[in-house]
Protein backbone atom coordinates (compact mmCIF):
# COMPACT_ATOMS: atom_id res chain seq x y z
CA UNK A 1 0.00 0.00 0.00
CA UNK A 2 1.45 3.32 -1.09
CA UNK A 3 2.35 5.24 1.73
CA UNK A 4 0.03 8.44 0.74
CA UNK A 5 -2.69 6.08 1.17
CA UNK A 6 -1.64 4.62 4.53
CA UNK A 7 -1.33 8.09 5.74
CA UNK A 8 -4.79 9.56 4.29
CA UNK A 9 -6.54 6.76 6.04
CA UNK A 10 -4.75 7.17 9.24
CA UNK A 11 -5.17 10.78 9.95
CA UNK A 12 -7.77 12.76 11.63
CA UNK A 13 -11.48 10.89 11.42
CA UNK A 14 -14.85 12.85 10.97
CA UNK A 15 -17.38 10.89 12.63
CA UNK A 16 -21.20 11.49 11.91
CA UNK A 17 -24.32 9.91 11.05
CA UNK A 18 -27.02 11.03 8.67
CA UNK A 19 -30.35 9.14 8.47
CA UNK A 20 -32.98 8.68 5.69
CA UNK A 21 -35.13 5.75 7.34
CA UNK A 22 -38.14 6.35 9.47
CA UNK A 23 -37.25 2.90 11.79
CA UNK A 24 -33.65 3.02 12.76
CA UNK A 25 -33.12 3.42 16.22
CA UNK A 26 -29.07 2.20 16.78
CA UNK A 27 -26.89 2.06 14.19
CA UNK A 28 -22.81 1.56 14.50
CA UNK A 29 -20.33 3.72 13.39
CA UNK A 30 -18.14 1.46 10.94
CA UNK A 31 -14.33 1.91 10.93
CA UNK A 32 -11.98 -0.89 9.68
CA UNK A 33 -10.65 -2.14 12.35
CA UNK A 34 -12.96 -0.10 14.74
CA UNK A 35 -10.27 2.61 15.13
CA UNK A 36 -10.90 6.05 16.16
CA UNK A 37 -7.93 8.46 16.14
CA UNK A 38 -7.04 10.77 18.45
CA UNK A 39 -8.31 14.01 17.59
CA UNK A 40 -11.01 12.59 15.93
CA UNK A 41 -14.30 15.05 14.85
CA UNK A 42 -17.65 13.89 16.71
CA UNK A 43 -20.30 15.55 15.20
CA UNK A 44 -23.53 14.75 17.03
CA UNK A 45 -26.76 16.44 15.19
CA UNK A 46 -30.14 17.09 17.28
CA UNK A 47 -32.43 14.08 17.76
CA UNK A 48 -29.02 11.94 18.05
CA UNK A 49 -26.71 10.74 21.17
CA UNK A 50 -23.21 9.08 20.59
CA UNK A 51 -22.64 6.35 22.92
CA UNK A 52 -18.07 5.74 23.18
CA UNK A 53 -17.62 2.02 23.29
CA UNK A 54 -13.56 1.35 24.63
CA UNK A 55 -12.46 -2.21 24.23
CA UNK A 56 -16.38 -3.68 25.42
CA UNK A 57 -16.89 -1.00 28.06
CA UNK A 58 -19.09 2.05 28.27
CA UNK A 59 -16.74 5.10 28.21
CA UNK A 60 -19.05 8.12 27.34
CA UNK A 61 -22.06 9.43 26.02
CA UNK A 62 -22.69 12.79 23.85
CA UNK A 63 -25.21 15.09 23.71
CA UNK A 64 -25.38 17.04 20.20
CA UNK A 65 -22.83 19.28 19.75
CA UNK A 66 -19.20 19.03 17.59
CA UNK A 67 -16.69 17.14 19.87
CA UNK A 68 -12.86 16.69 19.59
CA UNK A 69 -11.36 13.56 20.67
CA UNK A 70 -8.46 14.43 22.88
CA UNK A 71 -7.39 13.99 26.23
CA UNK A 72 -8.39 17.57 27.40
CA UNK A 73 -11.39 17.38 26.46
CA UNK A 74 -12.74 13.85 26.90
CA UNK A 75 -11.97 12.59 30.77
CA UNK A 76 -11.97 8.92 29.05
CA UNK A 77 -8.72 9.28 27.22
CA UNK A 78 -6.71 10.30 30.01
CA UNK A 79 -6.65 6.20 30.86
CA UNK A 80 -6.05 5.06 26.92
CA UNK A 81 -2.44 4.61 26.25
CA UNK A 82 -0.36 4.99 23.51
CA UNK A 83 -2.03 7.46 21.69
CA UNK A 84 1.52 8.52 20.32
CA UNK A 85 2.35 5.25 18.77
CA UNK A 86 2.53 7.04 15.22
CA UNK A 87 -0.23 6.81 12.90
CA UNK A 88 -1.80 3.12 14.20
CA UNK A 89 -4.07 2.94 17.28
CA UNK A 90 -3.27 -0.29 19.17
CA UNK A 91 -6.63 -0.37 21.06
CA UNK A 92 -10.03 -0.83 19.54
CA UNK A 93 -12.91 1.70 20.06
CA UNK A 94 -16.51 1.66 18.87
CA UNK A 95 -19.27 4.90 18.40
CA UNK A 96 -22.68 3.89 18.37
CA UNK A 97 -25.01 6.82 17.09
CA UNK A 98 -28.93 6.54 19.27
CA UNK A 99 -31.56 7.91 17.59
CA UNK A 100 -33.63 10.57 20.47
CA UNK A 101 -36.66 11.17 18.11
CA UNK A 102 -40.17 10.03 18.61
CA UNK A 103 -40.96 6.94 16.96
CA UNK A 104 -44.19 7.61 15.74
CA UNK A 105 -47.66 5.43 14.57
CA UNK A 106 -46.45 2.12 16.25
CA UNK A 107 -49.23 -0.05 16.13
CA UNK A 108 -50.85 -2.84 19.06
CA UNK A 109 -53.73 -4.59 19.30
CA UNK A 110 -55.24 -7.77 21.49
CA UNK A 111 -54.68 -10.64 19.87
CA UNK A 112 -57.33 -12.49 21.79
CA UNK A 113 -60.70 -10.80 23.18
CA UNK A 114 -60.72 -9.54 26.93
CA UNK A 115 -63.82 -10.85 28.93
CA UNK A 116 -65.04 -8.41 31.49
CA UNK A 117 -68.64 -7.91 33.75
CA UNK A 118 -70.72 -5.23 31.71
CA UNK A 119 -73.71 -4.07 33.99
CA UNK A 120 -76.12 -3.88 31.57
CA UNK A 121 -75.19 -6.81 29.31
CA UNK A 122 -73.19 -9.32 31.52
CA UNK A 123 -69.91 -10.94 30.80
CA UNK A 124 -69.03 -9.80 27.00
CA UNK A 125 -65.74 -9.84 25.19
CA UNK A 126 -63.82 -7.47 23.73
CA UNK A 127 -61.00 -5.93 21.26
CA UNK A 128 -58.86 -3.47 21.72
CA UNK A 129 -56.13 -1.38 19.49
CA UNK A 130 -54.44 1.77 18.70
CA UNK A 131 -51.40 3.70 18.50
CA UNK A 132 -48.49 4.77 20.71
CA UNK A 133 -44.89 6.55 20.03
CA UNK A 134 -41.53 5.57 21.71
CA UNK A 135 -38.42 7.53 22.23
CA UNK A 136 -35.57 6.78 23.44
CA UNK A 137 -34.51 8.74 27.14
CA UNK A 138 -31.30 7.06 28.25
CA UNK A 139 -29.06 6.19 25.27
CA UNK A 140 -26.40 4.08 27.69
CA UNK A 141 -29.17 2.21 29.57
CA UNK A 142 -31.04 1.25 26.18
CA UNK A 143 -27.82 0.56 24.66
CA UNK A 144 -26.70 -1.93 27.16
CA UNK A 145 -30.39 -3.68 28.14
CA UNK A 146 -31.94 -3.93 24.67
CA UNK A 147 -29.24 -3.26 21.49
CA UNK A 148 -26.20 -4.87 22.81
CA UNK A 149 -23.79 -5.10 20.27
CA UNK A 150 -26.12 -4.71 17.27
CA UNK A 151 -24.69 -2.19 14.92
CA UNK A 152 -28.44 -2.04 12.91
CA UNK A 153 -31.00 -1.82 15.63
CA UNK A 154 -34.43 -1.21 13.92
CA UNK A 155 -37.99 -0.32 15.54
CA UNK A 156 -39.25 -3.62 14.64
CA UNK A 157 -36.52 -5.58 17.06
CA UNK A 158 -38.22 -3.79 20.39
CA UNK A 159 -41.92 -3.25 19.32
CA UNK A 160 -43.07 -6.49 19.64
CA UNK A 161 -42.12 -6.80 22.96
CA UNK A 162 -43.56 -3.57 23.81
CA UNK A 163 -46.87 -4.47 22.22
CA UNK A 164 -46.74 -7.40 24.66
CA UNK A 165 -46.76 -4.48 27.73
CA UNK A 166 -49.21 -2.57 26.10
CA UNK A 167 -51.86 -5.83 25.89
CA UNK A 168 -51.35 -6.41 29.15
CA UNK A 169 -51.79 -3.40 30.91
CA UNK A 170 -55.05 -2.66 28.34
CA UNK A 171 -56.41 -6.06 29.58
CA UNK A 172 -56.25 -4.64 32.99
CA UNK A 173 -56.99 -1.44 32.99
CA UNK A 174 -60.47 -2.11 30.92
CA UNK A 175 -61.03 -5.21 33.36
CA UNK A 176 -60.88 -2.96 36.53
CA UNK A 177 -62.71 0.07 34.89
CA UNK A 178 -65.91 -1.01 35.52
CA UNK A 179 -66.97 1.41 32.18
CA UNK A 180 -70.19 0.16 31.00
CA UNK A 181 -69.87 -1.08 26.73
CA UNK A 182 -72.18 1.84 25.38
CA UNK A 183 -69.41 4.28 26.76
CA UNK A 184 -66.55 2.80 26.21
CA UNK A 185 -65.90 5.44 23.51
CA UNK A 186 -66.49 8.30 25.45
CA UNK A 187 -63.62 6.98 27.76
CA UNK A 188 -60.60 6.02 25.54
CA UNK A 189 -58.81 8.74 26.46
CA UNK A 190 -58.72 8.82 29.78
CA UNK A 191 -57.69 5.14 29.48
CA UNK A 192 -54.90 5.25 27.10
CA UNK A 193 -53.13 7.52 29.74
CA UNK A 194 -54.16 5.07 32.48
CA UNK A 195 -52.46 2.06 30.32
CA UNK A 196 -49.40 4.73 29.74
CA UNK A 197 -49.46 5.00 33.41
CA UNK A 198 -48.92 1.38 34.40
CA UNK A 199 -46.22 0.67 31.64
CA UNK A 200 -43.98 3.51 32.84
CA UNK A 201 -41.99 1.75 34.78
CA UNK A 202 -41.19 -1.04 32.90
CA UNK A 203 -40.70 1.00 29.98
CA UNK A 204 -37.91 3.13 31.59
CA UNK A 205 -35.93 0.38 32.84
CA UNK A 206 -35.03 -0.04 28.80
CA UNK A 207 -33.92 3.01 29.05
CA UNK A 208 -37.31 4.45 26.71
CA UNK A 209 -40.61 6.17 27.23
CA UNK A 210 -44.20 6.27 25.69
CA UNK A 211 -45.32 9.83 25.24
CA UNK A 212 -48.76 8.77 23.58
CA UNK A 213 -50.69 5.89 23.42
CA UNK A 214 -54.17 5.89 21.86
CA UNK A 215 -57.47 3.65 22.45
CA UNK A 216 -58.62 3.70 18.45
CA UNK A 217 -61.51 1.34 19.02
CA UNK A 218 -62.89 -1.14 21.39
CA UNK A 219 -64.95 -3.68 20.01
CA UNK A 220 -67.67 -6.29 20.49
CA UNK A 221 -67.34 -9.80 18.74
CA UNK A 222 -69.73 -9.53 15.54
CA UNK A 223 -72.14 -12.00 16.83
CA UNK A 224 -72.92 -9.39 19.86
CA UNK A 225 -72.77 -6.51 17.36
CA UNK A 226 -75.12 -7.76 15.06
CA UNK A 227 -77.79 -8.24 17.76
CA UNK A 228 -76.82 -5.06 19.13
CA UNK A 229 -77.65 -3.33 16.03
CA UNK A 230 -81.27 -5.25 15.72
CA UNK A 231 -81.90 -4.10 19.12
CA UNK A 232 -81.15 -0.07 17.90
CA UNK A 233 -83.04 -0.64 15.26
CA UNK A 234 -85.87 -1.74 16.87
CA UNK A 235 -85.44 1.47 19.22
CA UNK A 236 -85.16 3.96 16.05
CA UNK A 237 -88.08 2.08 14.45
CA UNK A 238 -90.66 2.68 17.68
CA UNK A 239 -94.31 1.29 16.81
CA UNK A 240 -93.85 -1.68 14.82
CA UNK A 241 -97.55 -1.46 13.11
CA UNK A 242 -97.36 2.13 12.58
CA UNK A 243 -94.27 1.30 10.69
CA UNK A 244 -95.76 -1.68 8.44
CA UNK A 245 -98.35 0.96 7.66
CA UNK A 246 -96.36 3.25 6.72
CA UNK A 247 -94.18 0.60 4.39
CA UNK A 248 -97.37 -0.68 2.89
CA UNK A 249 -98.40 2.33 1.67
CA UNK A 250 -94.85 3.34 0.31
CA UNK A 251 -95.19 -0.04 -1.93
CA UNK A 252 -98.77 0.51 -3.01
CA UNK A 253 -97.92 4.61 -4.32
CA UNK A 254 -94.25 3.01 -5.75
CA UNK A 255 -96.16 0.08 -7.59
CA UNK A 256 -98.91 3.04 -8.85
CA UNK A 257 -96.60 4.71 -10.46
CA UNK A 258 -94.64 1.99 -12.30
CA UNK A 259 -96.37 1.61 -15.60
CA UNK A 260 -97.07 -2.11 -16.72
CA UNK A 261 -95.82 -3.49 -12.98
CA UNK A 262 -97.52 -6.71 -12.23
CA UNK A 263 -97.20 -5.84 -8.93
CA UNK A 264 -99.50 -2.45 -9.13
CA UNK A 265 -101.74 -4.89 -10.62
CA UNK A 266 -101.61 -7.57 -7.96
CA UNK A 267 -102.32 -4.48 -5.64
CA UNK A 268 -105.12 -3.23 -7.68
CA UNK A 269 -106.90 -6.57 -7.72
CA UNK A 270 -106.70 -6.59 -3.67
CA UNK A 271 -107.25 -3.70 -3.76
CA UNK A 272 -110.77 -4.51 -5.37
CA UNK A 273 -111.08 -7.66 -3.64
CA UNK A 274 -111.24 -5.24 -0.59
CA UNK A 275 -113.78 -2.96 -1.86
CA UNK A 276 -115.89 -6.13 -3.22
CA UNK A 277 -116.20 -7.39 0.42
CA UNK A 278 -116.75 -4.19 1.66
CA UNK A 279 -119.99 -3.56 -0.62
CA UNK A 280 -121.28 -7.14 0.53
CA UNK A 281 -121.29 -6.50 4.34
CA UNK A 282 -124.57 -5.44 5.85
CA UNK A 283 -125.08 -1.78 6.63
CA UNK A 284 -125.88 -0.43 9.57
CA UNK A 285 -126.84 2.86 11.12
CA UNK A 286 -129.28 5.84 9.98
CA UNK A 287 -127.20 6.06 7.17
CA UNK A 288 -125.84 2.96 6.11
CA UNK A 289 -122.33 3.46 7.74
CA UNK A 290 -120.13 0.51 8.16
CA UNK A 291 -119.16 0.16 12.06
CA UNK A 292 -115.23 0.75 12.26
CA UNK A 293 -113.48 -1.59 14.68
CA UNK A 294 -112.27 -0.22 17.64
CA UNK A 295 -108.62 0.50 17.52
CA UNK A 296 -106.14 -2.16 19.30
CA UNK A 297 -104.88 -1.20 23.07
CA UNK A 298 -101.25 0.74 23.37
CA UNK A 299 -98.68 -1.74 24.39
CA UNK A 300 -98.01 -1.89 28.15
CA UNK A 301 -95.28 0.60 29.09
CA UNK A 302 -91.77 -0.52 29.20
CA UNK A 303 -90.67 -1.86 32.99
CA UNK A 304 -87.76 0.08 33.75
CA UNK A 305 -84.90 -1.72 35.72
CA UNK A 306 -82.68 0.29 37.75
CA UNK A 307 -79.03 0.07 39.17
CA UNK A 308 -77.66 1.55 41.84
CA UNK A 309 -74.39 3.42 42.85
CA UNK A 310 -73.49 3.42 46.62
CA UNK A 311 -69.91 3.67 48.12
CA UNK A 312 -68.02 3.16 44.69
CA UNK A 313 -70.04 -0.37 44.64
CA UNK A 314 -72.79 -1.40 41.58
CA UNK A 315 -76.00 -3.04 42.69
CA UNK A 316 -79.36 -4.14 41.04
CA UNK A 317 -80.64 -4.60 38.74
CA UNK A 318 -84.03 -3.82 40.68
CA UNK A 319 -87.42 -3.24 39.36
CA UNK A 320 -89.72 -0.20 40.64
CA UNK A 321 -91.49 -2.19 43.06
CA UNK A 322 -88.15 -2.95 44.62
CA UNK A 323 -87.41 0.70 44.35
CA UNK A 324 -90.24 2.08 46.39
CA UNK A 325 -90.06 -0.88 49.03
CA UNK A 326 -86.04 -0.12 49.97
CA UNK A 327 -87.82 3.93 49.86
CA UNK A 328 -90.03 2.60 52.69
CA UNK A 329 -87.03 0.89 54.39
CA UNK A 330 -84.83 4.24 54.12
CA UNK A 331 -82.02 2.52 52.12
CA UNK A 332 -82.87 4.21 49.02
CA UNK A 333 -83.19 8.03 49.96
CA UNK A 334 -83.64 11.30 47.29
CA UNK A 335 -79.76 11.50 47.01
CA UNK A 336 -78.68 8.26 45.99
CA UNK A 337 -77.05 7.48 42.48
CA UNK A 338 -79.31 5.31 39.73
CA UNK A 339 -78.96 4.45 36.40
CA UNK A 340 -81.46 2.84 34.03
CA UNK A 341 -80.40 1.08 30.37
CA UNK A 342 -80.67 4.68 28.00
CA UNK A 343 -80.26 6.93 30.50
CA UNK A 344 -77.38 9.72 30.35
CA UNK A 345 -75.23 8.68 32.95
CA UNK A 346 -75.70 8.59 36.87
CA UNK A 347 -78.32 10.83 38.36
CA UNK A 348 -79.85 10.96 41.38
CA UNK A 349 -83.35 9.94 42.63
CA UNK A 350 -85.13 12.83 43.11
CA UNK A 351 -84.46 13.72 39.74
CA UNK A 352 -85.58 11.21 37.60
CA UNK A 353 -89.32 11.65 37.07
CA UNK A 354 -90.41 7.80 37.77
CA UNK A 355 -88.65 7.59 40.92
CA UNK A 356 -89.71 11.26 41.95
CA UNK A 357 -92.97 10.06 42.59
CA UNK A 358 -91.80 7.12 45.48
CA UNK A 359 -90.19 9.54 47.50
CA UNK A 360 -93.87 11.33 47.57
CA UNK A 361 -95.09 9.30 49.82
CA UNK A 362 -93.13 10.50 52.93
CA UNK A 363 -92.63 14.52 53.65
CA UNK A 364 -89.64 15.65 52.39
CA UNK A 365 -87.18 17.15 55.42
CA UNK A 366 -88.07 20.10 56.57
CA UNK A 367 -86.06 23.78 55.29
CA UNK A 368 -83.32 25.04 57.37
CA UNK A 369 -84.78 27.43 60.35
CA UNK A 370 -84.65 30.97 59.72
Amino acid sequence: MPIFDFLSGQFIDVIHWTDDSRDTMVTRFEREGHEIKYGAKLTVREGQAAVFIHEGQLADVFTPGLYMLETNNMPIMTSLQHWDHGFKSPFKSEIYFVNTNRFTDLKWGTKNPITLRDPEFGAVRLRAFGTYTVKVTDPARFLTEIVGTDGDFTTDEITFQIRNIIVQEASRALANSRIPVLDMAANTRDLGKLIAEQISETITGYGLTLPELYIENVSLPAAVEKALDKRTSMGVLGDLTEYQRFATAEAMQSAATTPNSGMGAGLGMGMGMGMAQSMAQPRSGPWGAVPQAAPPPPPPPVEHIWHIARNGQTTGPFSKAAMGKMVTEGSLTRDTHVWTPGQDGWLRAEDVRELAQLFTVMPPPPPPGD
